[in-house]
């Protein structure tokens, strides 16, 4: 488990890999490519905030700023509603491509958030009393089990859970 020197290492891992996922996303012209890399992309969002929401944020509830992980969990919403449409949606569909688009903007400002140089919340983190080898080990454990229910098409639906979501 030490391909990550700790739970940064590995969220930040996570992070490069959805924006190399978005840029090609961005290159790719074919239908079946498109929703090929959708999927990858949902799967890979789902089972990053995941791995936050039940690991990574209780472990620093108390220990960083509580508006900083409180706008995690509704911006980790606003990314599921999106998640939840896109994956059960095809590229030829009216604002597909418009809302990969919003999607990829709602993660890199969550990503900023959560990087951002001495006040972010992985600043913070490594500034905090939190084993973040030890939390690794648990995020990594649970990413494998995820990624296994993903591969047999087990993984649940995004559900959110600071936002309610109110219908028109």
């Amino acid at each position: 488990m030490a391909e990550y020197t700790d739970a940064i290492a590995l969220l930040k891992a996570d992070h490069r890999k959805v924006e190399d996922l978005f840029e090609a996303f961005e290159k790719a012209r074919d239908s079946k490519r498109k929703r090929e890399l959708v999927q990858e992309i949902c799967t890979e969002l789902k089972i990053h905030t995941m791995i936050e929401e039940e690991i990574f944020y209780p472990a620093l509830r108390g220990k960083i700023e509580d508006d900083m992980l409180d706008e995690g969990y509704v911006e980790h919403d606003g990314a599921k509603v999106l998640i939840n449409d896109l994956q059960s949606a095809f590229p030829d569909e009216q604002y597909y491509d418009a809302k990969v688009t919003v999607l990829s903007e709602e993660i890199k400002h969550h990503v900023a958030e959560e990087e951002r140089p001495s006040e972010g919340m992985f600043a913070q983190a490594r500034k905090a009393d939190v084993d973040l080898v030890a939390l690794r080990d648990q995020m990594l454990a649970r990413k494998e089990e995820l990624m296994a229910k993903a591969a047999s098409k087990a993984l649940p639906v995004a559900r959110p859970s600071a936002v309610k979501l109110v219908t028109a």
